[in-house]
């Protein structure tokens, strides 16, 4: 027996996903939870019967309702669905998927439209955080023109702005989960590595690439064609989750924490060739990262990923800090990922030697792709 749901498919930056008003899903998180699996698809390495495209970022739900007493606008919940396992992650948020939420509010009226910029107020039930999202709405009204390009996507968009407020502890409710700017984890089969563990708008762990044998200009399909590579970095992303309290050892990580933290491999900038076959030279960009997404090579970035980074690069004593080098912090920084770069932006202050920050920004295009009615099975 088919049953149906209401349901939009929109892109949010470099991800893509479904998004369904919370009020036509049942409160029971089970019963959800088993929905959601139907809808992508899953368990299935090709998510062939659903809407899942068979990569982490398309596997991916936003639950929206209306905000009628608190001092914001929406309330979103995102839901990363397992492509391979029978398992909805909500640990963290989607930085990229949060770009869209504003635009379905719109499309929806959920929030009344302005002129020139509609800012709609996010809470991410996640992250328990607020994200002001500035949409362009010129002559009161949506549009997905412009002429701003992200890396990863193809084409140009309109250029939407967010700010994710008071970052800190999104997950863990500290900046620093552990205390310290560096940890050393003790890795099977391996030895000790050095990493930091941040935590400014969903959780990251950093290593440095020369540290695990990596340069810092692996492709992601180049980290994802040897096996060693990723059982090495899931080792050292679940020693992460264990020394934060997420898990008992590092092989459960991948199934009660697979999303966080995330992995993040660091190195200085230098001059690499994208995915696609573009050269980027090491004057172009501050800082080099490879991120991981669901234990395989994040194809561009993840952007509570390259928000989290900024705050860390503003944190004396961390990897990303050494990395960049501390007389270069600025309130603005060019990452350089696999598939290109992103520029992100941080407010923050150093409150006698202990660094507070107050907002992390960047851009992003997204853009409605469909509405209607999605079938799963009953």
């Amino acid at each position: 027996m088919l049953k149906e749901l209401q349901c939009s498919i929109f892109r949010g930056g470099t991800s893509k996903g479904a998004f369904i008003m919370e009020e036509d899903l049942p409160e029971n998180k089970e019963e959800r939870d088993q929905i959601l699996l139907k809808v992508m698809g899953s368990p299935d390495q090709r998510q062939i019967d659903g809407l899942g495209g068979a990569v982490s970022t398309t596997s991916k739900v936003a639950i929206i309702s209306k905000e009628t007493t608190e001092d914001w606008d929406i309330n979103y919940t995102f839901a990363q669905v397992q492509i391979d396992k029978p398992f909805v992650s909500y640990a963290g948020n989607c930085g990229n998927i949060s770009s869209a939420v504003g635009v379905f509010a719109l499309e929806n009226h959920l929030v009344e439209i302005s002129a020139p910029i509609t800012t709609v107020r996010v809470y991410n039930t996640n992250t328990k955080k607020i994200i002001h999202e500035h949409i362009p709405t010129p002559n009161g009204e949506i549009t997905y023109e412009g002429d701003f390009s992200i890396s990863g996507v193809p084409g140009t968009g309109s250029k939407i702005e967010l700010e994710f407020l008071n970052p800190e502890g999104s997950f863990t409710g500290k900046l620093l989960p552990t205390g310290q700017t560096k940890d050393m984890l003790k890795i099977d089969n391996y030895g000790d590595v050095e990493v930091s563990i941040v935590d400014a708008a969903n959780p990251l762990v950093y290593v440095k690439a020369e540290e695990i044998g990596f340069k810092g200009t692996e492709t992601a399909a180049m980290i994802d064609a040897d096996p060693a590579n990723l059982v090495l970095l899931e080792k050292i992303r679940g020693a992460a989750a264990v020394k934060m309290g997420l898990a008992d050892n590092w092989e459960e990580a991948a199934t009660v924490t697979p999303g966080v933290p995330k992995m993040t491999i660091v190195s200085a900038a230098q001059t690499f060739t994208t995915d696609s076959g573009k050269e980027i030279a090491g004057n172009e960009y501050d800082l080099s990262i490879r991120m991981m997404s669901m234990q395989k090579a994040h194809k561009t970035i993840a952007l509570t990923g390259a928000l989290c980074t900024a705050a860390a690069c503003a944190i004396p004593g961390t990897i990303p800090n050494e990395v960049l080098g501390n007389e270069n912090v600025k309130n603005e920084l060019v990452l350089g990922h696999s598939d290109g770069l992103i520029s992100v932006a941080m407010k923050y202050k150093n409150e006698d030697g202990k660094i507070k920050i107050e907002s992390v920004s960047s851009h992003r295009t997204a853009r409605k792709i469909m509405v209607g009615k999605v079938f799963y099975k009953g």
